[in-house]
């Protein structure tokens, strides 16, 4: 997963994600077949190919965001390449598939169910009789304790990141053979599914000190259809190879390298050859489509540009030899036709060295779908004006996600749908529109909130001394990066307090367009007699005139917006401009501070120094037990600090919490789907999250690689990756699935 606002939560959620797996049906679950049933607002694509049209043998090098800290996915430093291996080289009992619903892995088991509900709930595993670890013992009931015990939160030795689920087993027992396990749960657990996957042998498992040391940088042990064969750190890569215990089907690939690549020096590591597969930017995405487009018979170079252009390498050519006819027809002196000529020679160079990179990148395309992933605005209610819920409903009722879904997904080609859930998403049987709890976008209704809780237009609004803080925005604790980039010597310019610019609009944007984003010119034009830059050909609609700034108290409503800086969140600044935009229209300033990536989220979203932010949650097919710390309400500690969880807006109520433990505690599929519902629409009408859209996944990868790619929902069929055989072709399925 890109970065986007991803962080120590996202961290732990990856692991979630991974533990969870996928989410079959439980056995004593009710019929719930009067339920529409959704799918997904995009379907993978990973150039689907049967595993006959693919070449045994060959090395995929897979760009990942790091080499892992460990290779212990309970464990809080574990990342997205922690799941990555886990999901390659570990048993998993349940998997997600494609459409976002779960299925039980056939390749280590074969059937579990409820078998008892009173006194206890009781499953029962019933084991592939043909799994075994690397070393030759089969994996088992000792597998599936010791795991237990490690991830059970009774022993502080253990030093884990979560224990949800494991707390509520009683105990763990053999059945009525080696191939059973029988699991006797103390409380109801409707997410039972979630547990065991991954399952760590129980050598990682058995003692505090190997959990917390013996998987780090390495797993003797094994039982997928790779193994890791090393973690490099010098190289930063893992090394992947296939598993000669393995009992499924054989992999495709001799080996996989996952390499540590930063998102910008991605593009250029595929076009030296380096990469094979890498999640990608946008930019990076056009200039892939673009050298993978047609080409011309010629000279081997695009056809056409971005946006449909004549290719820049032609258009550069074509303007040498234009400055080359230029100049022997103005006759220019030896010195000058040096000059010329040298550049020309720089130009053609330049040209020559793009081409060959453009050819390079020819050999891939751009694998496009939508993450299990959504992006949102969190609006912190800790304290400053939305502690107040009338001024946090005010902000959300301001927004059009309509339009700022569109903004990110149009340009890319993939359904622009703004998210309705906050528990899950479109495909998945969770998943409703609670929107309409919180209200459509009404400025009208904004303002009449802010009213109510004091914030009244035309109040005095003065430009801030410096030191001084603006209603909403936290101080700088420790100096970095907390000045807009507006910031002058005599304090900070805050969108609505500019003298020069009565109205309340902000000067940079006064030659954007809101639809598009583009950047206009911001010349002055007096022609015809207008107004200076207040000229526009006639029938031009005029633009919305920003509310006067709200106040209260001598303070105008500005809130301090935290963005991180670094390449690959662009999106995110795009959808900060507009959403800045859209709170001007009804008087709420925004003080917009970009901050390095590595302390976005440390100092910044989990200790709460901000009022707006944007991140993003991955999607669960357990919402009872991994939403819940996300929203739940925080609770005073022993030391008197706020007990937050992963809740960082510091927005909770009691009675989501009610409805996630009912949830938690059914195994009736219906009951536990309508309270996460009721959950969700709480949650939209506390208005401390408001989801915005499903984060774009964008992956170049070789034209002639199978089966790998955008894969949405679906977890990784990692034996079934590989290159095509000669003269064997994929299938490329549209962003946006058939019905």
């Amino acid at each position: 997963m890109s970065h986007v606002g991803v962080g120590p939560r996202a961290v732990m959620r990856s692991v979630a994600f991974l533990t969870a797996g996928a989410l079959a049906v439980p056995a004593l679950a009710a019929c719930t077949s009067g339920e529409p049933k959704g799918k997904p607002l995009a379907g993978q694509d990973t150039a689907a190919a049967a595993r006959a049209r693919i070449a045994d043998g060959a090395t995929l090098r897979w760009a990942a965001d790091s080499v892992p800290e460990t290779l212990n996915a309970f464990q809080a430093d574990a990342d997205a390449t922690t799941t990555r291996v886990a999901q390659a080289v570990l048993p998993s009992m349940y998997r997600m598939d494609e459409t976002g619903r779960p299925v039980r892995n056939p390749d280590y088991l074969e059937s579990a169910e409820v078998v008892d509900t009173e006194p206890k709930q009781v499953v029962v595993y019933k084991l592939n009789q043909q799994a075994v670890w690397s070393d030759g013992r089969e994996i088992g009931a000792a597998d599936f304790a010791a795991q237990w015990r490690a991830l059970s939160g009774k022993d502080s030795a253990y030093w884990t990141a979560r224990n949800a689920g494991y707390d509520r087993i009683e105990k763990i027992e053999r059945g009525g053979d080696d191939l059973e396990v029988k699991v006797t749960f103390s409380r109801p657990y409707a997410d039972w599914k979630s547990l065991f996957t991954p399952l760590y042998p129980k050598d990682v498992m058995g003692t505090p000190d190997a959990f917390n040391d013996g998987a780090r940088r390495q797993l003797k042990t094994t039982a997928g259809p790779f193994a890791v064969k090393k973690v490099d750190t010098k190289e930063d890569e893992v090394v992947l190879t296939g598993n000669p215990r393995w009992w499924g089907e054989p992999a495709k690939l001799e080996q996989i390298v996952l390499r540590a690549v930063p998102r910008d020096k991605r593009v250029s590591q595929l076009a030296a050859g380096k990469l094979d597969l890498a999640e990608i930017d946008p930019e990076t995405a056009e200039e892939v489509a673009v050298a993978a487009g047609p080409r011309d018979a010629g000279t081997g170079t695009p056809l056409m540009g971005p946006q449909g252009s004549p290719s820049a390498s032609r258009q550069g050519r074509s303007a040498a030899q234009a400055l080359r006819s230029w100049a022997i027809a103005k006759g220019s002196d030896e010195d000058d036709a040096e000059e010329e000529t040298l550049a020309r020679e720089e130009r053609e160079e330049a040209l020559a060295k793009r081409e060959r990179r453009q050819r390079a990148l020819s050999g891939f395309e751009v694998r496009k779908s939508l993450e299990p992933a959504y992006t949102q605005l969190a609006l912190n209610g800790a304290d400053g004006p939305l502690a107040d819920e009338r001024v946090r409903r005010a902000v959300a009722r301001a927004l059009d996600r309509g339009k700022l879904a569109k903004a990110v997904l149009k340009p890319l080609g993939l359904p622009a749908e703004p998210v309705g859930s906050h528990v899950a998403l479109a495909g998945q049987p969770a998943y409703a529109d609670g929107s309409g709890a919180l209200g459509e976008q009404n400025a009208k209704e904004a303002r009449a909130l802010l009213a109510d809780a004091g914030w009244v237009p035309g109040g005095p609004v003065k430009k801030r001394k410096e030191g001084e803080k603006a209603a909403g925005a936290e101080g700088d604790k420790d100096g970095e990066g907390k000045k807009s980039e507006d910031a002058d010597d005599d304090g900070t310019y805050i969108v609505g307090e500019d003298e020069k610019n009565e109205g309340g609009a902000k000067n940079e944007d006064a030659g954007t367009d809101q639809e598009s984003g583009e950047k206009h010119s911001s010349g002055k034009n007096t022609a015809q007699g207008g107004a200076p830059g207040a000229y526009a050909p006639k029938g031009t609609a005029a633009p919305a005139a920003a509310e006067a700034p709200v106040a209260k108290d001598g303070k105008a409503l500005t809130l301090r917006f935290v963005l991180p800086s670094g390449p690959g969140s662009d999106a995110l600044r795009t959808v900060a401009d507009r959403v800045s935009d859209m709170l001007e229209k009804i008087g709420v300033g925004t003080d917009i501070t970009k901050v390095p990536d590595e302390s976005y989220f440390k100092d910044h979203i989990a200790s709460g120094e901000y009022d707006l932010a944007l991140y993003s949650w991955p999607a669960s097919a357990y919402p009872a037990t991994d939403a819940r710390p996300i929203y739940a309400k925080p609770v005073p500690a022993a030391d008197g600090s706020l007990n937050v969880a992963q809740n960082y807006t510091r927005v909770g109520t009691d009675q989501v919490d009610q409805l996630f433990d009912r949830a938690m505690g059914t195994l009736d599929e219906g009951e536990a789907r309508d309270l996460l519902r009721k959950a969700d629409s709480r949650i939209w009408a506390a208005a401390g999250s408001i989801p915005l859209y499903q984060r774009p996944q964008l992956v170049a990868a070789r034209k002639n690689l199978a089966n790998a790619g955008a894969f949405g929902f679906e977890t990784p069929v990692y034996q079934d990756m590989g290159f095509l055989k000669k003269g064997a072709s994929g299938s490329r399925p549209s962003a946006t699935p058939s019905s």
